[in-house]
């Protein structure tokens, strides 16, 4: 396979076609680059937008975060979901601060020594802050690559180490490095969707060991349900501990009424505790 004249095929076809996305802007700063991969860890791009730019209009650096109370950050994270993401981005900010005198760092080394930021994170900030060389593996690369040159569907888990070797022999030498993994993430998201994907648009298509395979489906995905579950529990008990002013408390009762298992409102308030997104003083709760 011409690996060359796919990942050329492709970043030609992004230039065309990518979002126009704030944090890919040219003026985006490292740090606004951080808090979109903070936030978009397991949530839409759509769902992004408006909390990223308020975000970066309130803490525009790392500094500025550090200085504020990590019951803010967790304040401000609203209804993205996965709270603890705001936590960890509270503490690497914080580590930023101590360690690198306010700025993201650029290397992926040190970059995977902060607070939440792993293997692919810090690829994703080296590459897409600071135009490093980095194999950026998520979801949608993932997708793409195994149905192009593997023509399989079947993704499981985290990256296998097969996977990663497959993805360092398809990235390109610098400059086209970043810019190939971010397009192949895009072709992902939008046409080599996981469900209903948009061959007959893909800019490969004629290439694509998988469609020519006769796109063979690969095992059932879970369906991921939210309504009644623990964490839709935790959701509800912090979103009524948002609704109320900095520093206010609010007691047991307040927190876990209207949701419909009190037990199990009961068990999400204790969880939160126990993770730290919620304090537990003598006169009631805070975040």
């Amino acid at each position: 396979m011409d690996t060359t004249r796919l990942t050329t095929t492709i970043i030609a076809w992004y230039d065309r076609h990518a979002r126009d996305l704030p944090w890919r802007a040219p003026d985006a700063s490292p740090w606004a680059v951080m808090v979109s991969e903070f936030m978009l860890q397991q949530t839409p791009v759509g769902r992004v937008l408006e909390p990223w730019r308020s975000w970066l209009d309130r803490w525009p650096t790392p500094s500025a975060l550090a200085a504020e109370p990590v019951g803010e950050a967790i304040r401000a994270w609203g209804r993205l979901g996965y709270p603890r993401r705001a936590q960890r981005l509270h503490a690497a900010a914080v580590a930023i601060v101590e360690r690198h005198g306010g700025e993201v760092p650029a290397d992926p080394d040190a970059l995977r020594a902060l607070p939440g930021v792993g293997d692919y994170t810090a690829a994703a900030i080296a590459s897409f802050a600071f135009g490093a060389r980095q194999v950026v593996l998520d979801v949608n690369v993932r997708r793409v690559l195994a149905r192009l040159d593997g023509g399989t569907d079947a993704l499981a888990g985290s990256p296998t180490a097969a996977e990663r070797t497959r993805a360092a022999a398809w990235l390109p030498p610098q400059p086209a490095a970043a810019r190939w993994s971010v397009a192949a993430m895009e072709l992902g998201a939008q046409l080599c969707r996981a469900n209903n994907p948009s061959c007959t648009d893909c800019p490969v298509r004629r290439d694509c060991r998988w469609l020519a395979a006769g796109r063979p489906p690969g095992p059932p995905r879970r369906r991921q349900l939210y309504a009644g579950t623990d964490r839709a529990a935790r959701g509800h008990v912090l979103h009524r501990l948002r609704a109320r002013d900095a520093g206010e408390r609010a007691s047991a009762a307040q927190l876990t009424a209207d949701w419909p298992d009190a037990a199990q409102a009961s068990k999400a308030l204790r969880s939160l505790v126990a993770d730290g997104l919620v304090i537990a003083e003598a006169d009631g709760y805070r975040l």
